[in-house]
């Protein structure tokens, strides 16, 4: 059994001449399905994302883990996969509160623009993390043959993932922006770092985030909050 497990850890199909792990894809087949069901609004979205982040945890941390691999560990990348799950924990419960008593049809939730107060706060905790995210990258990657920018790159993606989830857990339209701001950064460091199915889902991720934001701005124009759903989410 240990043995089949352990195959099954290490597979991958070579593509090209380049080695392409069968988690990697996986992983990021269950990441693509969760970005459908957040743009349609569905609860399933949370769940199926949270299979996909401990498969992708397994990828960038693969090193750490004494995997043969020619690839640094992303360690931004491999962490906010913990952090994803612990986001999409409150997400799943919020979006579920949200739901009781709807139509099974209807979507979950009513999006809205978050107030200022609450952009600026999520935009002073992406900045403050990323100053403070670089610094722990920078050390624990110190033996690397990294330039600077590689660290402040894998921060701002670390940490603009989790306020991207955060934000969708809160309904906020916004999120959809966080997203393009995240893979504007991810697309390049993640084709730099030899990650390339994640580097090409970032872009396939790019044109569903445009299709997202569209979707949910109309519906925040559209629908109206429920007082039941305003109180789940005040």
């Amino acid at each position: 059994m240990s043995d089949f497990l352990l195959r099954l850890f290490e597979a991958h199909l070579v593509i090209a001449g380049y080695p392409l792990l069968v988690r990697e894809i996986i992983g990021n087949g269950f990441g693509f399905a969760s970005a459908i069901g957040g743009l349609r609004r569905r609860v399933w979205a949370w769940p199926v994302g949270i299979i996909g982040n401990v498969i992708l945890f397994t990828v960038f941390f693969g090193v750490a883990l004494s995997v043969p691999d020619d690839r640094h560990p992303l360690y931004g990348q491999a962490f906010r996969q913990i952090f994803f799950i612990i986001t999409s924990i409150y997400g799943w419960w919020m979006w579920r509160r949200a739901r009781v008593g709807k139509r099974k049809e209807a979507p979950a939730i009513v999006p809205r623009w978050a107030t200022a107060r609450e952009r600026l706060a999520f935009v002073a905790v992406w900045v403050l993390g990323v100053v403070v995210c670089q610094q722990v990258f920078a050390s624990v990657g110190a033996g690397w043959d990294a330039p600077r920018w590689y660290f402040w790159a894998d921060a701002w993606i670390f940490v603009g993932s989790i306020v991207a989830t955060f934000a969708m857990a809160r309904g906020w339209v916004d999120f959809w922006l966080a997203w393009i701001a995240v893979d504007l950064v991810g697309v390049p460091l993640l084709w730099h770092s030899a990650y390339y199915p994640s580097a090409v889902l970032y872009i396939v991720y790019g044109v569903l985030v445009i299709c997202g934001f569209i979707v949910w701005l109309r519906a925040a124009r559209a629908e109206r909050r429920s007082p039941e759903e305003q109180e789940v989410f005040s």
